[in-house]
């Protein structure tokens, strides 16, 4: 595991001004709770422990709390995103921006075909072929 000294050093890198400015718009907005309570993390700090989570490896619980942020609040976040399609906004905001400046190598892409439904796919499942001619007789 990194040191807290490393961590807080490499977080910093991670999330820089110029990506900032292209991700913040793509999040949803969120109204203070009415009931009050604690202030909600800033969207940033958080984003920065899910890419440090995921960049690491580490679990969850164990993001530096220098970071700004808990794993548990970074793992919700992350959830709340992926609920509200924020990530494949990213995504496809980002590849155009690549792609513009002639950053992408598509001659490495891959479609899944898990993404890509097949245009002419069958509609129902194909019959199971018999693999005898008669049913075996019953022995009980």
């Amino acid at each position: 595991m990194p040191t807290v000294r490393y961590a807080i050093l490499m977080a910093r890198q991670l999330i820089d001004d110029g990506l900032w400015a292209v991700i913040e718009p793509l999040l949803p907005e969120h109204a203070p709770d009415a009931k009050g309570g604690r202030p909600r993390t800033p969207d940033r700090v958080a984003l920065t422990g899910i890419v440090f989570v995921l960049r690491t490896g580490i679990p969850w619980e164990d993001l530096p709390q220098e970071l700004g942020c808990s794993g548990m609040t970074c793992w919700n976040r992350l959830r709340e995103w992926q609920r509200a399609d924020v990530w494949r906004r990213i995504l496809r905001v980002l590849l155009v921006r690549l792609h513009k400046r002639g950053k992408l190598d598509w001659s490495r892409a891959v479609v899944d075909s898990s993404q890509a439904p097949a245009k002419r796919g069958v509609r129902r499942p194909a019959p199971i072929p018999r693999t005898a001619a008669k049913e075996a007789r019953n022995t009980t």
